[in-house]
């Protein structure tokens, strides 16, 4: 994935960017001076759905291309529309510790055919891993969740074999529940405790005095 970057002149206000389509963003990296940019937005935004944080692109346009990670989008709190970027550059041999998302893909028999729910356990894998194997998503295909015990662990799925994570390989990533009605036990009902409304109406004033009739 590529796109296409310009040098900023940070003389120029952001709202007068913003206004004629341009997205003000940053790129900057462990050996890569703070380097301020701009870029078509509309561009940016339909690299951004797809690419997402965790998928390395190329900038082109400002000296050498440089491989890079979308480190951060602000957005206006109202619109929606990302305001600025800031994106990270990746050395060459440079490792890049990233979370990538978990894809959830098929339809689970046990769910379908035997009332179970599907319970996913785990979203996404952080992994340290060179950029030439980061993948975009890790697909879990819950089609493999047949019985009701059944489970999907990470030494399952399709890892790149260059990364290296640090949870457990036997830790579980989507799994089969059963729904339970659960039936809740009312405790029986303490009769000493009811007060009738007769008592709760009367007033101490009403009560007879000693010697006196109740008439």
């Amino acid at each position: 994935m590529q796109l296409t970057i310009e040098k900023r002149d940070i003389g120029k206000k952001a709202k007068a960017l913003r206004e004629a389509g341009v997205l003000p963003a940053v790129v900057y990296g462990r050996s890569e001076e703070s380097t301020p940019i701009s870029i078509n937005r509309k561009d940016f935004e339909k690299l951004f759905k797809t690419a997402g944080s965790s998928t390395v692109i190329t900038l082109t346009g400002v000296g050498e291309d440089k491989d890079a990670l979308i480190h951060d989008v602000s957005f206006h709190a109202v619109s929606g529309a990302p305001l600025h970027a800031d994106f990270y550059a990746i050395e060459k041999g440079q490792t890049v510790t990233v979370s990538v998302p978990f894809e959830f893909d098929g339809v689970s028999p046990a769910v379908k055919e035997l009332g179970g729910i599907l319970v996913k356990v785990m979203h996404e894998l952080e992994m340290e891993v060179l950029p030439k194997d980061l993948p975009s998503s890790i697909r879990v295909d819950i089609s493999k969740l047949t019985s009701l015990d059944s489970q999907i662990q990470i030494k399952d799925l399709d890892i790149p074999k260059s990364a290296i994570i640090s949870v457990d390989l036997e830790e579980v990533v989507a799994m089969v529940d059963t729904a339970k009605e659960e039936v809740e036990e009312s405790a029986p009902m303490d009769l000493s405790a009811i007060e009738t409304s007769v008592e709760r109406g009367k007033k101490p004033e009403d009560a007879p005095a000693e010697g006196e009739s109740a008439e």
